[in-house]
């Protein structure tokens, strides 16, 4: 790395990770020297965004105090963090371990955007936060948990948030009941975005949010990557209007033609963009194994 060379520090985000597969031998003992010499030639000040694209978690306690949070006085200017930007040929999204959050966001008060992308082990005990405009947790099974505590944090300047639910099969199992102070609208006053998505009880979700305060102050809807059936968009529309809505995304849905239609043209003539991409089909599960039908989430494993 030439710092002759090297961008305006805070012009472009900054990806840290290790070209060499993960796990291998002294593979962190590499990646440690890359963030080294990142540390050594960044001016860190000026640093706003950081991608870390390598599996730099301890599976006994999450994320070390070094490198990220023993730089705490150094990365004053942090805005934006994305942690387990890992694509599948390098870890399964549902085995990027993440752990406890919170010390992250208490390092980093000016944090406006977090991207998680993992889910194992996560926990976030997370108060409060008075900066954060943006969370999204990709994950093929997101700790129901982590979905409860996410939902009663205090976050007063939070703007979208997004979910991927995931399948209890790989450490999900989220319900309504988990989710019932976000639905309620508290503690996050701000929001106008909400993705409750990649669930296999999507319909069920969508049941509750037809009734759902939140719902009033959203401008953007996402029930996109689950299950999502002519039930759940039944209740939908048989609840609160949603004609405030600018966008509602239904992509990788269960629904027949004529629920198709039905939405569109309820929904379109009134302003709202609906996203009914990626049509599936239910496969009819297999008996033998106790499957009732044969739909799936995008993702999972």
């Amino acid at each position: 790395m030439n710092p002759e060379n090297l961008p305006d520090p805070g012009s472009v985000a900054w990806r840290i990770q290790c070209a060499e597969i993960p796990y291998e031998a002294d593979y962190m003992g590499r990646v440690d020297a890359y963030w080294a010499r990142f540390t050594e030639s960044v001016e860190l000040e000026k640093v706003r965004a950081l991608v870390f694209g390598h599996p730099w978690y301890d599976a006994d306690g999450g994320l070390p105090d070094e490198p990220l949070i023993g730089l705490r006085s150094r990365l004053t200017g942090l805005e934006a963090l994305f942690l387990g930007d890992l694509e599948s040929e390098e870890s399964m999204i549902s085995t990027i371990y993440l752990g406890n959050v919170a010390p992250v966001l208490e390092a980093f008060p000016g944090l406006r955007e977090l991207v998680l992308r993992g889910g194992e082990g996560l926990d976030f005990p997370v108060t409060g936060h008075g900066e954060l405009r943006v969370l999204r947790v990709e994950s093929g099974g997101l700790p129901p948990e982590a979905a409860a505590q996410i939902a009663a944090s205090d976050l007063p300047s939070l703007e979208r948030l997004e979910l991927w639910l995931g399948d209890e099969s790989y450490g999900g199992g989220t319900t309504v009941e988990h989710l019932a102070p976000l639905l309620a609208g508290a503690g996050k006053p701000a929001l106008r975005h909400l993705g409750l998505q990649n669930s296999p009880v999507q319909d069920e979700l969508a049941a509750a949010l037809a009734s759902a305060p939140v719902i009033s102050r959203l401008t953007s809807l996402s029930l996109a990557l689950g299950t999502l059936t002519d039930a759940g968009v039944e209740a939908l529309l048989h609840g609160q209007p949603l004609s405030h809505l600018r966008e509602l995304d239904l992509s990788h849905h269960f629904l027949s033609d004529a629920m198709m239609l039905r939405i569109w043209t309820e929904l379109e003539p009134q302003g709202v963009r609906v996203n009914l991409t990626a049509r599936q089909e239910d496969d009819g599960g297999n008996p033998e194994w106790g499957q009732e039908h044969g739909r799936y989430i995008a993702v999972a494993e």
